[in-house]
């Protein structure tokens, strides 16, 4: 038994290791179990009895106190942290059959392996957390599969997190890792949501989205206010478990929440389980989007090994595109950027794969007459990919009497002007320049995250500041004083000053970013970096002719004459000078100072350790290129779930093809070998 701090009373010291003892006891049966066995007053009252304890004795104060969950001061930033193994995806299967054809493959190479283990799979953030000695010391995201971010501080404040392990009679190694996800219950989403909306601020788009947003929150006591909760489902190694379900009994013992959803089935009892639960998930406190499906014995799951680095012993089935009824209230034309007007659905809201829907592209008018959409309609709405609204079909039985096809407007419903489709194209066209829509449009491209990345500055703040005439282009942001911001609506002393920093951070981009956010015709993020790799400078770049264009990976001559007629176009040498006078200027693209330099990537169907555009922006740091085409130059594609007519293509000109983890293995690799002054 250790010795009393100096100066403490040996009654003090026991009521608060009793104390302690009470709280966790009771914390774990509220948070994990949810059978409490006091009301929240009774618990209120220990705790707070604890605090004025080590307040008069801070000697008491010992790390895993149940006070010390919001001990730490907020961070300036998340270090990295490399995982024990790596954190890497499943293979999917999308319908019951390819779970069968799973099965089959296990069978032909372990005859009679025919026990599986059925868990949901938590639509969250994957978090690994380490203990040694019993006690936590890390708790990291996924990041990408090998590295993620420190957020111990963070995940110490969700109270389903064990800060220490409860005792078990299995011997356990010192250091264990034990991995699952956080999320959060649809509860908490709507009443943070409802918050942000008090506060006229957006909201998030999903419970998926919030959880990762409050783990990565900079101070852990914001985290503790978000409600998170957790599911685990790993545990590295797992000591004597023998099996998948005796680990998930051992997490649960060690005082991990633990699904009680999950269930041990023979191979016939697979879809059983998911057709269940492709109904039941919705009833729900949280969000599931699939079924993990694993051999139950960690000795068949051994035998039966990985192939490219994923096993074979577990799969990922997906639930198909959820389908939900709702009406067409109106159809109205959203006029873009470059004047291009495309026809929108707005909708009877309607919840959709877990966020509320109101609002439908429907393409161009050659969609909407090939689906016959209608004012008034009763259409069949998913998700494609489960992110994108999409009617799939108009319910024609529902149609009322005397509905009439829709006709686009003959007009620009933004500055009145006539709108011309030219021959060969899809969709309609407003040639006003002067349009305001394509103004307001163009300011928020050139302020989003593609562009200049100028956090703070959404449409809302955008219409105000072209109604009150404080702005005209892009230019004009970097004039802005907080002076001009505080009379609007939305601005206070602080926000105004931060929208005010904001933009001033961003008179010095990286090329690629300040070519996009131009808004050139048929340049994206793709060519923009293209572009900026192969000119290094934007001066170089406004010089080009058609025929420089050309020489550069994946443009043609389409496109080539479209961006030369911009840029020597008076509209685009206007904008240039008036930023250049307002102090925006291009870092010049270093070219040949990595270990991809020169290689082209094509990343092609889903991933799942990072989204795309943090994959392309890694490809660049390293020298690559990342192209939206597959040609004979390309070096590698990557191919994740989904991947379609681009990996056929690669197939068919011998182009070299990996998959995701292959891909973050040759990451990386790269990554380490920069110098980190790089």
């Amino acid at each position: 038994m250790s010795p009393l701090p100096d100066g403490v009373p040996g009654e003090a010291s026991r009521r608060a290791a009793e104390l302690r003892s009470q709280i966790e006891h009771h914390a774990h049966l509220y948070h994990v179990l949810d059978r409490p066995e006091i009301t929240d007053t009774e618990y209120d009252a220990l705790f707070r009895e604890l605090v004025e304890l080590e307040a008069r004795h801070p000697e008491l104060q010992t790390p895993d106190s149940p006070t010390q969950r919001v001990g730490a001061a907020p961070s300036e930033a998340f270090t990295k942290v490399r995982h024990r193994t790596p954190m890497l995806s499943l293979a999917n299967a999308f319908s019951v059959e390819e779970v069968e054809a799973f099965r089959t493959r296990i069978q032909r190479i372990v005859a009679g392996a025919d026990r599986f283990v059925c868990e949901l799979k938590i639509d969250g953030l994957a978090i690994s957390c380490t203990y040694r000695d019993g006690e936590l010391v890390r708790a990291a995201t996924r990041g990408n599969g090998v590295e993620g971010e420190d957020v111990t501080a963070n995940v110490r404040t969700i109270r389903s997190v064990p800060v220490r392990l409860r005792p078990v009679a299995e011997g356990l190694p010192t250091e264990i890792e034990v991995r699952g996800e956080v999320y959060m219950p649809k509860r908490s989403f709507a009443a943070l949501n409802q918050q942000l909306d008090d506060q006229g601020k957006p909201p998030y788009a999903n419970p998926r989205n919030a959880a990762a947003g409050a783990v990565r929150q900079l101070d852990p006591a914001v985290t503790a206010s978000r409600g998170l909760q957790t599911f685990m489902y790993q545990l590295d190694p797992p000591g004597p478990a023998g099996s998948q379900s005796e680990v998930l009994e051992l997490l649960g013992r060690l005082g991990f929440r633990v699904n009680p959803h999950h269930e041990v089935v023979d191979g016939s009892g697979i879809a059983a389980y998911l057709e269940r639960w492709g109904d039941a998930r919705h009833q729900l406190d949280y969000e599931t989007d699939g079924v993990v499906i694993k051999v139950d014995s960690r000795a068949l799951q051994e035998e039966l090994g990985a192939v490219s680095r994923s096993p074979r012993w577990a799969i990922a089935y997906k639930f198909p595109p959820e389908e939900r009824q709702t009406t067409v209230l109106d159809i109205a034309v959203h006029v873009g950027r470059t004047g291009t007007c495309t026809p929108v659905a707005h909708l009877q809201p309607v919840r959709v794969a877990g966020t509320t829907v109101q609002r439908c592209t429907l393409h161009n008018e050659d969609e909407v007459a090939r689906k016959d959409v209608r004012v008034g309609d009763t259409v069949v709405l998913h998700k494609a990919g489960d992110v994108i609204p999409e009617i799939v079909r108009v319910v024609l039985e529902s149609r009322p009497a005397g509905s009439r096809a829709w006709a686009p407007p003959a007009h620009c419903p933004e500055c009145g002007s006539e709108l011309v489709r030219e021959e060969g194209e899809v969709a309609r066209r407003c040639l006003n320049p002067l349009c305001p829509a394509q103004r307001r449009e163009r300011i928020l491209h050139f302020a989003s995250r593609a562009g200049l990345n100028i956090e703070g500055l959404g449409p809302a703040i955008v219409e105000s500041l072209l109604e009150e005439g404080l702005i005209e282009d892009a230019a004009d942001l970097f004039r802005l004083t907080k002076e001009q911001l505080l009379p609007l609506e939305r601005f206070a002393e602080r926000s105004a000053a931060n929208l005010i920093a904001s933009i001033a951070a961003r008179r010095t981009v990286p090329l690629h970013r300040l070519v996009n956010a131009l808004g050139v015709p048929n340049v994206g993020e793709h060519t923009a970096a293209a572009l900026a790799v192969h000119f290094g400078s934007l001066e170089r770049l406004v010089e080009a002719n058609e025929e420089d264009l050309l020489a550069v990976e994946g443009i043609g001559t389409t496109v080539a004459g479209t961006i030369a007629r911009w840029f020597a176009s008076p509209e685009a040498r206007t904008l240039l000078r008036r930023l250049a006078d307002v102090g925006v200027r291009a870092a010049a693209a270093r070219l040949g100072d990595g270990p991809w330099t020169g290689r082209a990537w094509v990343l092609t169907g889903s991933l799942q350790a990072m989204t795309r555009p943090e994959a392309e922006e890694r490809i660049r740091r390293l020298g690559g290129t990342p192209s939206s085409s597959v040609s004979r130059k390309t070096h590698t594609v990557v191919a994740g779930p989904g991947a379609g007519s681009k990996l056929e293509k690669a197939q068919r000109l011998g182009v070299r093809v990996i998959d995701e983890a292959a891909f973050l293995e040759e990451l990386g690799a790269a990554e380490r070998a920069v110098p980190a002054s790089a």
